[in-house]
């Protein structure tokens, strides 16, 4: 018999087992959720802001996969709103997306779209992110979106990628799981609200380890990837074009 009744993962967001989702609910408390949740979450942010300097010029096209309430997208445009820069946050999810727009109304040039990743067309760009957003494509589809991200983006432009990351083998993802359950206690995480999320979780959230996600961008075409952050078992990467 399935078990299909809701319980709370924290931050008043509640989900099922095998049944997470980013709709109704989860919007209002998704950005406590996650800055609890993934170590190191503010500084990816401020990395990332950084990190486009090198590839953001007037006249520049920037794509936020996965935006969900706009958080990055919003300091990305804040950052060059200076410059003629068309910065679109994509994101399936109408709360999201509501709360996104909201958020960026007011930065120019930034615009937030409601679409399924899969079916958005992506055009000429200078930077792709995708923040933790990937390991939530299915796996089966998950190499035609890095193609189509690899396709879109001009000469010398990059995909900045952050995820979740399996570790190469058993005993060290043994050590990742039990640090990362330690540090969630740390972040007033209950112990059944953890068991919980990895429930709903199941089947949704589907990492790939370190050189899965390297396969991933070097069958797209990238040549150029180097790790640009660590945090337990969470990763940044940089690909160039």
């Amino acid at each position: 018999m399935s078990d299909t009744s809701d319980s709370s993962v924290g931050d008043a967001i509640v989900a099922a087992n095998a049944r997470w989702d980013f709709g109704d609910g989860v919007a209002e408390g998704f950005d406590s959720h996650i800055e609890r949740s993934v170590p190191g979450y503010r500084e990816v942010h401020e990395l990332t802001a950084s990190i486009s300097d090198f590839f953001v010029r007037d006249g520049s096209r920037v794509y936020e996969l996965g935006c969900s309430t706009g958080t990055l997208t919003a300091l990305l445009g804040e950052r060059h709103a200076d410059r003629s820069v068309e910065l679109i946050g994509v994101d399936k999810e109408p709360a999201m997306v509501a709360m996104a727009t909201t958020r960026c109304e007011h930065l120019p040039g930034v615009s937030i779209v409601e679409s399924d990743l899969l079916e958005y067309p992506l055009h000429a760009s200078s930077l792709t992110v995708a923040c933790f957003t990937m390991q939530f494509v299915q796996p089966v589809v998950r190499q035609q979106l890095f193609d189509a991200i690899y396709e879109s983006l001009e000469w010398g432009g990059a995909l900045l990628l952050f995820e979740k990351v399996r570790a190469p083998d058993a005993r060290f993802q043994d050590l990742m799981t039990s640090l990362y359950t330690d540090y969630k206690q740390e972040q007033g995480f209950s112990d059944a609200e953890i068991i919980a999320k990895s429930r709903s979780l199941k089947g949704v959230l589907e990492p790939f380890s370190t050189q899965g996600n390297l396969d991933l961008m070097k069958r797209a075409g990238f040549i150029d990837v180097m790790s640009v952050w660590k945090r337990l078992c969470f990763e940044g990467f940089l690909a160039i074009k």
